[in-house]
């Protein structure tokens, strides 16, 4: 099998090609063949070492392809089906193994990539909104970079919730899609003042919520676009982490709240997983949740796509293609 591994952390150019054999599922675990697999800000962190693996590493956290065979101890599962997955290594490459638990079927209504491209990103806009925080109707809500991959899907979902959404760009382009998905508001945050607009949109009075994916250089526009007690639901760190920040200001500015999620602990469970992954998969299926597949990149090509993906210079969805 092909995969793309690191030997040391670094850029992009760390990135090589690599023959392995090819893997045997055991107990609990099935054998993919993978024919889109997502590209996303944690497999750069995995490359920078911000987020520690042992090395050699394949890289990759989500994919989806056609199950070649099953180990033992597998039930409900055969070969033939197609799956997709994430939160497990190794995505990177022309094949993977899986455990059972993390699977969910593809429905028939979807294509491969389709389910790739929304497996990760869908059902983290889906916790991010039905659990991390709610919006209620009516609601005014941030959601910074809201042209990329989570974005667009944040900002579609959160019409379903009333809410009054504003998010931030960076370009024109990314501007009209972000409008197109159904916000109402579109910040171009290299021309305006972020927190003077949103204070001027909701007269004065700040945001319940912010949905900030971009980190280090939005996390204090952030804060002071919220109301008092309002909630920063900070998920990524696209720019960078964040600084320490001395908590005493959380009071000084309103009693606010600071929450950094993650997707793993809201699809702990088999049944968290099956309700969210149903829901997202339906939703595209029926044309309600529309996907944003404007880049595909051969296997090879990894590096390219994260540079592209550091650089902030693409929108929707990036895949690989084995």
């Amino acid at each position: 099998m092909q995969a793309i591994q690191i030997h040391s952390n670094g850029g992009p150019e760390v990135l090589q090609m690599s023959t392995l054999p090819d893997p045997e599922p055991g107990a609990g675990e099935v054998l993919i063949r993978i024919e889109a697999s997502g590209v996303n800000f944690i497999d750069i962190y995995f490359r920078e070492g911000r987020y520690p693996a042992p090395l050699p590493y394949t890289l990759g956290q989500e994919a989806a392809g056609t199950i070649v065979s099953v180990g033992p101890e597998v039930d409900g599962f055969r070969a033939g089906e197609r799956v997709a997955w994430c939160g497990v290594a190794g995505t990177y490459a022309t094949l993977a193994v899986a455990p059972v638990g993390q699977l969910i079927k593809v429905p028939e209504a979807i294509t491969t990539a389709q389910a790739a491209a929304a497996i990760l990103q869908g059902m983290t806009a889906h916790y991010l909104l039905h659990a991390t925080f709610v919006p209620q109707f009516g609601d005014s809500v941030l959601i910074h970079a809201g042209a990329g991959g989570t974005g667009l899907l944040l900002i579609q979902m959160a019409r379903r919730f009333g809410a009054e959404i504003i998010t931030t760009v960076s370009t024109e382009e990314k501007a009209a899609l972000a409008r197109e998905a159904g916000a109402h508001h579109v910040l171009l945050y290299t021309q305006e003042d972020i927190v003077a607009r949103v204070r001027e949109i909701t007269h004065g009075e700040g945001l319940p919520v912010v949905y900030d994916s971009v980190g280090k250089s939005t996390f204090e526009q952030s804060l002071q676009c919220l109301c008092p007690r309002g909630v920063l639901v900070l998920f990524g760190a696209a720019s960078g982490a964040v600084p320490p920040f001395d908590l005493i200001r959380l009071s000084q500015m309103g009693s606010l709240y600071v929450t950094r999620p993650t997707l793993r602990d809201y699809v702990a469970t088999r049944e968290d997983l099956e309700q969210r992954a149903r829901e997202v998969f339906r939703w595209v299926g029926d044309g309600s949740l529309k996907l944003r597949i404007a880049h595909t990149y051969p296997l090879a090509e990894a590096a390219q796509a994260q540079r592209e993906l550091e650089a902030r210079a693409t929108t929707g969805k990036l895949l690989l293609i084995p």
